[in-house]
């Protein structure tokens, strides 16, 4: 293969990718939201700066993905937490569990998604809606909420999901200090909200070292949503170099 040809791919193995090279677009995503109050030191001891934390929430998700170009119907489970950066309000993607290699993969690779294997699930359970992330056989969390209660306002239900999202991209040199370091912001785009519904809610976190959710702690449920959508993911761009390169000169500052 001649060297111009390797440039052509952006993932390994060279001959059989680890993801497919194109923008997904996600049909039927399902999610189960709770917003929850927890320590506020716990939380800036995880969100870097820039970054800046108001009050100290922390939003779980568990996302059904009923159809996605490129990887299939896959589920996923994390954390997000509401920050603002140079006065724009968004969210910090904290970390975030999937059952499906690929999209681990390109999410990490492509983009700065904050993706690990795990085993997470939504369903419907004798009048709860009920999502649950499990790490191995243990349970790391369990989200309940009351299916179907209230019917949510579309315009609020888009809006949760639509603020600008912050990641922290890391690649590592080969002498192991950081080649890449660099705080990234993207956002959902292309949405169509089908469904949009609230209720009653609980969470529970269990300690597990490798899935450390619980490190956040639920001290009070906030609110909770349950949303039927269509979406797209957008590129990302840099916002903030920790290595001191400007992007806009190709220089380092």
């Amino acid at each position: 293969m001649k060297a111009e040809d390797v440039r052509q791919h952006v993932t390994t193995p060279l001959t059989s990718p680890a993801f497919a090279p194109m923008v997904p677009r996600f049909t039927d995503r399902e999610y189960l939201n709770v917003v929850y109050r927890t320590d506020p030191d716990a939380l800036r001891a995880v969100v870097p700066e820039p970054l800046r934390i108001d009050e100290p929430l922390v939003r779980f998700e568990v996302m059904k993905m009923g159809d996605v170009s490129g990887y299939g119907p896959y589920t996923e489970a994390g954390q997000a937490i509401p920050v603002s950066f140079e006065g724009e309000r968004g969210e910090y993607l904290h970390a975030m569990y999937l059952d499906n290699f690929p999209a681990t993969a390109s999410g990490r690779e492509v983009a700065a998604y904050p993706k690990v294997i795990g085993s997470p699930r939504l369903h419907v359970d004798a009048g709860a809606l009920v999502g649950t992330l499990d790490h191995g056989t243990l349970r790391v969390a369990t989200a309940t909420m009351g299916y179907k209660h209230h019917e949510l306002d579309r315009r609020e239900a888009e809006a949760q999901i639509t603020v600008p999202t912050f990641m922290l991209k890391t690649v590592p040199g080969y002498d192991g200090s950081p080649r890449v370091q660099e705080l990234v912001r993207t956002r959902i785009t292309d949405v169509t909200v089908k469904g949009a519904w609230t209720g009653p809610a609980r969470l529970q976190l269990f300690q597990h070292v490798l899935a450390p959710l619980a490190d956040l702690p639920v001290l009070e449920v906030v609110s909770a949503s349950h949303l039927l959508t269509d979406l797209t993911l957008a590129g990302v761009e840099p916002v903030h170099d920790y290595l001191g390169h400007d992007h806009r000169k190709g220089a380092t500052s």
